[in-house]
């Protein structure tokens, strides 16, 4: 049986495993959303950045790829993605159904847990923008993290306004900080 992911954010420029094969696909009843504080990949938990999540949304979609897993590697993706996503608990991991031109199938995803406390849905696009400038984690800048989403969304002809918005406001930020 092929595993399938979805990818949303990350996982659409880095997915840390061989893919053989995408589909655009979208997902009902989430958004992609800058909700969850990151204190381990693109903050620290004294200076915590901000990551996508999938959060749900009543009447909500988000456009994403289905990726494949090689079916001779299932186990050890799997086991990476656990590593790689549920370094807290902030994540849940998923089973979600996602609609392709193929037809639906299941995938797995990994949506916030609106309970946890590094849940942040309450920040207006100007806060993520001021967290986003200047946190950095085990895994690099979060503006890198943003810019590196925002332009493959933009390959992959999958518009975002807030994305966009957050990226040029964040180049902004940063651009004022080294003047």
């Amino acid at each position: 049986m092929t595993l399938w992911v979805f990818g949303y954010a990350s996982l659409l420029w880095n997915p840390g495993f061989e893919v053989a094969e995408s589909r655009p696909a979208r997902l009902n009843g989430y958004h992609r959303s800058f909700c969850m504080k990151s204190i381990h990949h693109r903050g620290t938990p004294e200076d915590p950045g901000l990551v996508l999540a999938l959060d749900a949304m009543e009447g909500a979609s988000c456009d994403g790829l289905a990726l494949a897993a090689r079916e001779d590697q299932t186990e050890e993706v799997l086991a990476y993605l656990r590593e790689r996503e549920l370094v807290s608990s902030a994540y849940l991991e998923r089973l979600v159904e996602l609609e392709t031109d193929e037809g639906p199938l299941t995938a797995l995803a990994y949506v916030i847990d609106s309970d946890h406390d590094q849940y942040a849905a309450h920040l207006t696009l100007e806060q993520q923008a001021e967290i986003i400038a200047g946190a950095v984690g085990g895994r690099g800048p979060n503006p890198e993290y943003l810019w590196n989403t925002t332009q493959q969304l933009a390959d992959l002809g999958i518009p975002d306004a807030e994305l966009q918005w957050l990226s040029d406001r964040v180049r902004a930020l940063r651009a004022d900080r080294l003047a």
